[in-house]
């Protein structure tokens, strides 16, 4: 076998997986996070959760596919392992970002939704006119 065609093999078959966990953490802990959130709507919740996880999937599996092209001759073993440790290795770092970028968000909802409302101002009544009655 050609040790490109292995270097693309187990990149795929560590990167995939990899992406897989990432995104199944994100969607249990961000399960719990989001019907937190959004108690009185637990669809929405779950709507929410689900939108975030397909968008990870998509960004990320696309990133997978699209790094896995590599012009470097590969000819020895050595080789395969410095090829693959360097795609693994940027792999993980981007999914670590967009775990990142995931709280942010989650915190984002979170602190939008949980804001005290803001009260709007008390109208002035014209002059001359008696007062609003206080309630």
């Amino acid at each position: 076998m050609d040790p490109v065609v292995l270097a693309y093999a187990l990149y795929l078959l560590i990167s995939i997986p990899l992406t897989v966990l990432v995104a199944r953490t994100l969607s249990k802990h961000g399960r719990t996070f989001l019907a937190e959130v959004f108690a009185d709507s637990p669809g929405l919740a779950a709507a929410v959760n689900q939108l975030l996880v397909v968008g990870f999937y998509l960004i990320s599996l696309g990133f997978v596919t699209l790094f896995l092209t590599s012009r470097a001759s590969v000819l020895s073993a050595r080789e395969v392992f410095e090829l693959l440790s360097l795609k693994v290795g940027v792999v993980a770092l981007i999914l670590g970002v967009m775990h990142l970028v995931n709280v942010l968000v989650f915190n984002g909802i979170r602190r939008r939704h949980l804001a005290p409302k803001p009260v709007p101002p008390a109208p002035v009544p014209y002059p001359g006119m008696p007062p609003f009655p206080q309630h």
